[in-house]
């Protein structure tokens, strides 16, 4: 599966445990894991929300959410279990304009400059494999624009986490009308 890439969609704390805990985040984190260990996918990318104190989307600045995954902080880092699969040229950290939401991975940057997009073109990734935290706002945008791009995109249903319990399984239903894979 040398064109084949998994992209592990904001499995950090803030949205594990924290401010944002999501149902069904330690079973995903855990599936994930095991998914990582039975499958050695490689490469492995991990999408980061990265917040400025000040970003747009907490509601002290007139957002819908709660402070979550701001910068130096616990909240915004990659589950313990995880962090060993990460490296710093395959994280893309995005949300981190104080003035911008943005929930899909593909408008993520890495520390060198790159997008999401460049680095799976140049190690000619064809297919993604898309696990994360949470299924109706960071995980559905993530898939939904890699499938716009071009690429061949599966989700791996017992691996993500979300909000509700309804928004969860509309959206599956949605990604899979779209041609989104659900594994």
């Amino acid at each position: 599966m040398k064109d084949t890439a998994l992209i592990v969609v904001d499995m950090l704390y803030d949205f594990i445990d924290g401010s944002m805990a999501c149902l069904e985040a330690d079973k995903a984190v855990a599936n994930t894991l095991a998914y990582i260990k039975k499958e050695t996918p490689s490469p492995i990318l991990f999408i980061r929300d990265h917040h400025p104190a000040n970003h747009c989307s907490f509601a002290a600045q007139g957002g819908p959410w709660p402070p979550h995954c701001v910068q130096g902080t616990h909240g915004a880092d990659i589950h313990v279990d995880l962090a060993p699969y990460a490296d710093d040229d395959l994280s893309f950290f995005k949300g981190e304009d104080p003035a911008k939401e943005q929930y899909s991975g593909f408008e993520g940057i890495n520390p060198a400059g790159q997008s999401l997009q460049e680095v799976l073109l140049l190690m000619e990734i064809e297919k993604v494999i898309v696990c994360g935290i949470a299924t109706e706002f960071c995980v559905r945008s993530t898939a939904e624009d890699l499938l716009k791009a071009g690429f061949k995109v599966s989700v791996l249903k017992d691996c993500i986490a979300y909000v509700e319990a309804e928004g969860h399984k509309k959206a599956l239903e949605e990604m899979a009308s779209e041609g989104i894979r659900l594994l």
